[in-house]
C-alpha cells in the first residue's frame, strides 16, 4: 500500500451495517473484513474483470467486495458460512439483480451445481479454509480458469512454493499441477477490520490443466507425510507396505533421481509421473 492513501467510504458503510445489526467479527471463522476501498481497485485490476464473467466469491462477509464485483461482471455467486451475516450481505446485494448469496460452509456446497457455472474465483478467502476451498474449486469447477484470491502471506508462499524450498509442500504440488501460480501483491494487515495478526497476499492462478487425479493426490499426501525422510520411506510409513518403498526406489531411479531423494526435491509434474510409475510397479 505504499504511496496510496486508504479509502474507506464503501467499507465504512458496511461496517456501519455490521454495527446496526449488532454483529461482532468471529475470529474462529477467520473473519477479518476488507475495509480499504483502494484494495478493491487492486483486486479488480488483477482479476481482469469482464462484463460476461461469472464469478464465485467465497467468504462474502459484509459484501464489500461483492458490491464492487457485481456491477462489473455478468453474474456473481457469493458463498458465506456465517448465518449472522446473512441480513447484512442480503442488504448489500439487494441493489444487484445479478448477484445471489448462498449461506453455507463452502466445503459443504456442491459447486458443480452452481448455475451459471463460474469461470473465475475472486475472493478474500477465510483463513481457516483457504487451501481446502481453493483446491475444492480447482476440482469441482473445471470451467473455472482464473483465480484472484487473498490469503495469508505464508499460505501464498506455500501455494507458489518451488521444489527444494521450505514453503514447498502438498498445497504447492496440488495447486501447481492444475495452475500457474504467482504472488501478485503483498497486502498489509491494516486494510482489514479487525486487523489479523499476519500480513496477506493476493495470489493469481491461471488454469493449465485438470485437478490432480485422486490417486495422485493421495500419493502426494503420503510422500510428504514424513517430509524429513526419503520419499520411499515416507511412502512406506504412510501405506504400511514395504512393496511401496521398493517401487518408489525403482521409480525414482527411472526418473533420474537418487533413491534417497525427498518429496520436496521433485517438481509437481515429476511427482505425478512418479505416482503413475509406482502404481504400475505395484500392479
Amino acid at each position: 500500500m505504499t504511496g496510496i492513501a486508504p479509502r474507506f467510504s464503501e467499507a465504512r458503510a458496511s461496517l456501519e451495517r455490521l454495527s446496526r445489526f449488532g454483529i461482532r467479527p468471529n475470529r474462529e471463522l477467520g473473519q477479518n473484513f476488507l475495509v480499504d476501498d483502494n484494495m478493491l481497485d487492486v483486486i479488480g485490476r488483477l482479476s481482469e474483470l469482464r462484463e460476461d464473467d461469472v464469478v464465485l466469491e467465497i467468504g462474502g462477509g459484509l459484501g464489500v467486495l461483492s458490491a464492487y464485483l457485481a456491477p462489473r461482471v455478468g453474474h456473481l455467486h457469493v458463498v458465506e458460512a456465517d448465518r449472522r451475516l446473512e441480513p447484512v450481505l442480503q442488504e448489500t446485494l439487494a441493489a444487484h439483480g445479478n448477484a445471489e448469496a448462498t449461506i453455507a460452509d463452502v466445503m459443504n456446497v456442491d459447486l458443480g451445481g452452481l448455475h451459471p457455472q463460474p469461470n473465475k474465483v475472486v475472493a478474500n478467502l477465510p483463513y481457516g479454509v483457504a487451501v481446502p476451498s481453493l483446491l475444492k474449486t480447482i476440482e469441482e469447477l473445471p470451467a473455472t480458469s482464473f483465480w484472484c484470491v487473498m490469503v495469508q502471506r505464508e499460505v501464498g508462499e506455500r501455494l507458489a512454493g518451488s521444489p527444494g524450498t521450505k514453503s514447498y509442500g502438498i498445497p504447492s504440488v496440488l495447486v501447481q499441477l492444475a495452475c500457474d501460480v504467482r504472488i501478485a501483491r503483498s497486502v498489509s494487515r491494516n486494510v482489514f477490520r479487525p486487523p489479523p495478526r499476519v500480513d496477506s497476499a493476493l495470489v493469481v492462478l491461471r488454469r493449465t490443466g485438470p485437478a490432480a487425479a485422486p490417486a495422485v493426490a493421495a500419493f502426494v499426501h503420503a510422500v510428504f507425510a514424513h517430509r524429513r525422510k526419503a520419499l520411499p520411506r515416507s511412502l512406506e510409513l504412510s501405506t504400511g507396505a514395504r512393496a511401496d518403498r521398493e517401487a518408489a526406489r525403482t521409480a525414482l531411479i527411472g526418473l533420474g533421481h537418487p533413491v534417497d531423494a525427498r518429496a520436496e526435491q521433485l517438481a509437481p509434474a515429476e511427482l505425478a509421473e512418479l505416482a503413475g510409475r509406482v502404481e504400475e510397479l505395484r500392479a
